[in-house]
């Protein structure tokens, strides 16, 4: 494949279109390992029933029926954000994917459709996406093939990920309320493709520019102008079939990590340069509007005002569950615990507490240690007098379709075993799975009512607001221990191309153009 495209003739059957799914947005400076068995995983005809559940996959499927596909499934895995993705998981999936492509591809396939991350980091590999779309031309039949696909709004854009496909489409949403649109999307304009037999490659310009996750919601700038910059040159250029603002996901340390534009193009090499160049000076011009810090959680429980009306939220960035941290950090819990605050909840991620509380009858209090266990940089376990309320088997369905929760799981969720215990004035729900808090089906589903409390801890950064916002009587963002800190020259970076603003503030604009 070379830079200036690939032709596809137009055929007037039915277009047989072999799918995948590989999605992991990875926090490289987390301590765990991001095994095989921690993917969900549907296979073969399994990856077809995923239709109708609000994900990603969903988008393709039922764009792809009307487009007229015939779908060929290989295999869709995803696991939630969390450590180092390891070795050997990448190289499972790549075994059962080539098990079915081979086959598929010498049958006759008529392009190909993937469901990304982007921000995905093994042990060994920087740019795993790249690798998986490089081991896919290898493969006889796929090297003169569409490839088209969906990425998250958070993926890190390499130059391999867009020489080696034709056509990836970033959600524009944050929260991820697009994900299934832009699955759908990606998918008609590869129907358009192979119809029309366009000539299709990408185009990409990055500037030396990094954003913490709360810094990229688009809602505000930098991302609401940049979003409105996109779809105006889409607009004002025919030949750009998609032009994407990916903000990148700051706490992957690789080559590839920050803002990125890219196009997908009908065109001559160059066409997408002159738009490229200028959504990447506008992002420049608006670097700081994404450089955000809090004050300390204690500093702001200490100046609520008891007895206002709630619910008031504290937003934890950096214990955010969403950006692969364990969502077991104790900063909030214990700033409320210290301050005796009334109808306040948190929710922990802590299976071992949950276990501890087997033998424990309903309504009884025992001491438990709660939390700080998975971030070194937490005090660790908050040691309580806490009395059980309820235990469930954790599972719920989304109260909101288009959850940003639906891009990750799709529409039913698994919290594994959990508890609702209380101590003093704070409830706190204990879940076995570390769960993203995007939804308010995670709280009714274990009889909360988030209304009730006049304070709740949420450990994310932007994705929540679609659930918590429309019932919050104010929010204040917060700073805690944990390893998604918004400081990003906390990290200890190595792979990272330097220099690079903000870590670097001499750092002088460019445009590294692929």
């Amino acid at each position: 494949m070379d830079g200036s495209g690939l032709t596809f003739a137009a055929m007037s059957r039915r277009y047989r279109i072999l799918t995948a799914g590989f999605f992991h947005e990875t926090h490289t400076f987390v301590d765990d390992v991001t095994g095989w068995a921690d993917f969900d995983t549907a296979r073969d005809e399994a990856v077809l029933r995923k239709r109708g559940d609000g994900s990603p996959t969903d988008g393709f499927l039922e764009e792809a029926e009307r487009q007229g596909f015939d779908v060929v499934p290989t295999l869709d895995a995803r696991a939630t954000p969390s450590g180092t993705v390891a070795d050997a998981a990448f190289e499972a999936f790549w075994a059962e994917f080539e098990r079915r492509a081979r086959p598929a591809l010498a049958a006759g396939i008529d392009g190909i459709f993937l469901i990304l991350h982007g921000a995905m980091a093994t042990q060994s590999l920087t740019d795993p996406e790249g690798e998986l779309l490089r081991r896919l031309r290898a493969l006889p039949g796929a090297a003169a093939l569409p490839v088209f696909g969906v990425l998250d709004l958070h993926a890190n854009v390499s130059a391999a990920m867009c020489r080696l496909a034709n056509g990836l489409v970033t959600y524009r949403e944050n929260p991820h309320t697009d994900a299934r649109q832009a699955a759908a999307r990606a998918t008609a304009l590869l129907g358009r493709c192979l119809r029309e037999g366009l000539a299709v490659h990408m185009e990409r310009c990055r500037p030396p520019l990094v954003w913490a996750p709360p810094g990229t919601g688009t809602a505000t700038d930098p991302m609401r102008a940049l979003r409105s910059f996109a779809t105006a040159a889409e607009a004002a250029n025919p030949a750009l079939l998609a032009f994407n603002v990916a903000a990148g996901f700051s706490f992957a340390d690789t080559p590839d990590t920050g803002v990125s534009l890219s196009a997908v193009v009908a065109g001559p090499a160059g066409t997408a340069a002159e738009a490229l160049r200028a959504g990447a000076e506008l992002a420049w011009r608006l670097r700081e509007a994404g450089e955000i810090r809090y004050p300390d959680v204690a500093e702001v429980v200490a100046r609520l005002e008891p007895g206002a009306p709630g619910p008031v939220l504290l937003v934890e960035p950096a214990d955010n569950i969403g950006a692969g941290a364990p969502g077991d950090g104790t900063g909030i819990l214990r700033a409320l615990l210290a301050r005796r605050v009334e109808r306040s909840l948190v929710v922990i991620n802590d299976p071992a507490a949950v276990t501890a509380l087997a033998d424990t009858a309903i309504g009884e209090t025992r001491d438990l240690a709660i939390g700080g266990r998975g971030f070194r940089g937490d005090p660790g376990p908050v040691n309580l007098a806490a009395r059980l309320v309820s235990r469930s088997a954790g599972g719920f369905d989304l109260e909101d379709r288009h959850s940003h929760l639906a891009s990750m799981v799709g529409v039913h969720c698994e919290m594994g075993p959990c508890a609702v215990v209380v101590a003093g004035g704070t409830t706190v729900l204990l879940t076995s799975r570390k769960t993203p808090p995007f939804d308010l089906g995670q709280l009714r589903s274990q009889g909360i009512e988030p209304r009730d409390f006049a304070v709740i801890g949420v450990k994310a950064a932007v994705a929540h607001r679609r659930a918590y916002d429309p019932i919050a009587t104010a929010s204040h963002f917060v700073d805690t221990p944990g390893p998604c800190s918004s400081d990003l020259r906390r990290f200890p970076w190595r792979q990272l191309g330097r220099p690079v603003w903000p870590l670097d503030p001499a750092t002088e604009f460019s445009c590294l153009t692929s």
